[in-house]
């Protein structure tokens, strides 16, 4: 049995993993993921108890009790890098013994739904609506670094996009990964459901032009104009891609969920959205 070296999986003195500084005990099945630090109190403030809290750089967490359930709310901060560190970290913590540094011989999966805020790219995607990403496109290469099932990609659905698109061969090639489907229908049954690109960045590779142009400046009417079947591209956000991609291949169920808060369409912006985020927020404490 592989025993894992202590610079690949890295545990801080006190036994709690590198960056959540969490140990096994202080983490539920079901995990609420968000963005911000500050809206991980968010999410606590609707916990009937708080079991355990701690903060180390953008990663905080609170473990509580929502109407009976064990919850953890996590912050994961901005990017597919950052959920590269939680994914693989939560991941560790229930799957992994710390002390051996071996692999589990009975493997266990968690609920990851994330909470974000995003743009919407389509009419029937306004400002203030709820957005499930049930495929993803991830425009930042992660998956790509990983040996995972050939399977777990839409290989046709990439093909199909990149010849649409006439995509740069200088970018990283997107993958596309499906959101778990139970999760998806449990907590989105009622919401827009559609495919979300993750962008490596929020500016240019968004499409948004400030002072340095964007590379295709029409790859967003591209994206867009895009359709595959029945399916069109509905949002923009930063961490679905990943989320999902790890979370499948690591046999977690995982999947993202989006308040709109800008129109990327007609270019406005609700920077007051926390009613929008406090609705979403309820409703998914309730699914999860």
């Amino acid at each position: 049995m592989r025993r894992i070296s202590e610079s690949e999986l890295i545990v801080n003195k006190d036994g709690s993993i590198f960056h959540l500084h969490l140990k096994p005990e202080h983490l539920a099945d079901k995990v609420v993921l968000v963005g911000d630090p500050d809206r991980v109190l968010l999410v606590a403030s609707n916990f009937d108890a708080i079991e355990y809290e701690i903060q180390n750089r953008e990663f905080r967490t609170i473990t509580g009790i929502y109407k009976g359930k064990r919850i953890t709310c996590i912050s994961h901060g901005i990017g597919t890098d950052n959920i590269d560190i939680v994914v693989t970290e939560l991941d560790a913590l229930v799957n992994v013994d710390l002390d051996s540094r071996t692999e589990k011989k009975n493997l266990k999966s968690l609920d990851l739904v994330r909470i974000g805020t995003s743009g919407g790219l389509q009419e029937h995607c306004p400002i203030g609506s709820y957005v499930v990403s049930s495929r993803s496109i991830g425009f930042d290469g992660l998956l790509n670094y990983y040996s995972v099932p050939e399977d777990l990609f839409d290989i046709e659905f990439e093909n199909a996009f990149c010849d649409y698109t006439q995509w740069n061969k200088r970018l990283p090639a997107p993958y596309v990964v499906a959101a778990n489907e139970e999760l998806v229908q449990r907590i989105g049954f009622d919401m827009i459901q559609g495919v979300t690109i993750s962008a490596p960045g929020f500016y240019g590779p968004q499409g948004r032009y400030v002072r340095l142009k964007p590379n295709d400046s029409d790859l967003n009417e591209k994206i867009r104009s895009f359709r595959y079947g029945n399916e069109m591209i509905t949002n923009f956000e930063m961490e679905s891609s990943a989320l999902a991609g790890l979370g499948a291949a690591l046999g977690h169920r995982a999947m993202t969920v989006c308040s709109i808060i800008a129109g990327r369409v007609h270019k406005n912006m609700n920077t007051e959205y926390k009613g929008s985020i406090e609705g979403l927020i309820k409703i998914v404490l309730d699914r999860i």
